[in-house]
């Protein structure tokens, strides 16, 4: 395993890990206020590293262990670092990413721009996911969002030292008008959870739907498994490595 390190446009560094290899690689690319290296992050580098393939996986800015606080950086900065990552990748077999929740539609978007990208698979992917949260909250609390400029997902106690700014919003509504655009067309597994609550299937649905619209030819496919948008249960891994061999 082999750390790296990006140092954005802002000075701050990018902290991450990589695993070379041949024949393909893996990005993994992590949800909303997760670390790189969880269960999912975990079981797929060992599962590269027992197949010879490359694996990588890296904090955004402001979390983790990368440079900067939370709070300092806009989605749009996070949408950065991933293509910035995706591009350090590039230059080797070709990519897979996996994108757990924010880090999904983080996954659609560097693909649609970088054509080293082949193959997508999305677990219970966040699309638009901070403006569905303004929409769903009572419209006072959605002004006192706006007005305070920073707001915690819920009254979870987990969630209050990282109170999300009211710019992920805006910038949230802005990079959602981007599916008007005609898509490229990358192989796409959607893998969501029936029981998720936090990031309803409804979503990746409709989102399949709207695709298909554009493009009625479009390679992707929606997997709808029993369980909560963690898919974290060795069943449901076994389920993310079949699907990147099936297209091996």
């Amino acid at each position: 395993m082999a750390p790296f390190t990006f140092t954005g446009a802002d000075g701050a560094a990018l902290r991450g890990d990589r695993i070379n290899g041949k024949d393909r690689q893996i990005l993994f690319i992590t949800g909303f206020l997760s670390k790189r290296w969880g269960n999912k992050s975990k079981a797929l580098a060992q599962w590269c590293q027992e197949r010879g393939w490359g694996f990588c996986c890296f904090d955004f800015r402001g979390w983790g262990d990368s440079d900067g606080r939370w709070g300092e950086y806009r989605l749009l900065q996070w949408l950065e670092d991933a293509e910035a990552v995706t591009n350090l990748v590039a230059e080797g077999p070709p990519v897979t990413i996996v994108g757990n929740s924010l880090g999904g539609w983080l996954a659609w978007l560097v693909a649609q721009e970088q054509p080293a990208v082949e193959e997508l698979i999305l677990i219970a992917p966040a699309f638009n996911m901070m403006d569905l949260r303004a929409t769903q909250i009572s419209a006072e609390r959605r002004e006192q969002w706006q007005a305070t400029g920073s707001m915690p997902w819920d009254d979870d106690p987990m969630h209050k030292d990282a109170p999300i700014p009211w710019q992920w919003v805006e910038d949230s509504r802005a990079l959602w008008e981007r599916r008007h655009n005609m898509p490229r067309r990358v192989k796409t597994t959607i893998l969501h959870g029936l029981q998720d609550t936090v990031i309803r299937p409804e979503g990746s649905w409709g989102f399949v739907q709207h695709l298909l619209s554009q493009d009625p030819e479009f390679p992707i496919e929606l997997v709808l498994k029993t369980g909560d948008h963690r898919l974290s249960s060795p069943e449901h891994l076994d389920t993310v490595r079949r699907l990147v061999t099936r297209s091996s």
